[in-house]
């Protein structure tokens, strides 16, 4: 298999995903408002499968990137790892807060940390 380590974190994050999307679907269901502003729930929801749509894609590729350049395999694991559960904390704390919560803010420094060490990470293996 070709990037298996990336493929499991795609996977486990894809599906996080779709259950994220799902409950933006729920949410819509739920009271089918007429002014979606005025849903704070719905709101959140959208918010945190919106915040997910914009981190996980650049930091999967930013991962594949890394295993495909020969990374060691106890380091992907732990950029993905980390991503997969500073993800559900994120989603977690956003979808019960509109404000600050400890699981938004871990869930934000962590994606941030891992999408930026496997930035420069890259930039050091490009480096000639």
């Amino acid at each position: 298999m070709v990037l298996p380590i990336t493929s499991l974190y795609a996977g486990l994050l894809g599906a996080l995903l779709v259950g994220l999307a799902a409950l933006v679907s729920r949410q819509r269901l739920k009271g089918r408002p007429t002014d979606e502003t005025s849903n704070d729930a719905l709101n959140r929801a959208v918010r945190v499968h919106g915040n997910a749509t914009e981190y996980v894609p650049i930091a999967l590729i930013l991962l594949g990137l890394l295993e495909a350049n020969g990374a060691p395999a106890d380091w992907l694991h732990v950029l993905g790892g980390g991503l997969f559960l500073a993800r559900i904390g994120h989603a977690w704390g956003l979808s019960r807060h509109s404000g600050r919560s400890p699981g938004r803010f871990v869930g934000t420094v962590v994606t941030w940390s891992a999408i930026l060490f496997a930035a420069l990470w890259l930039i050091q293996l490009a480096w000639p």
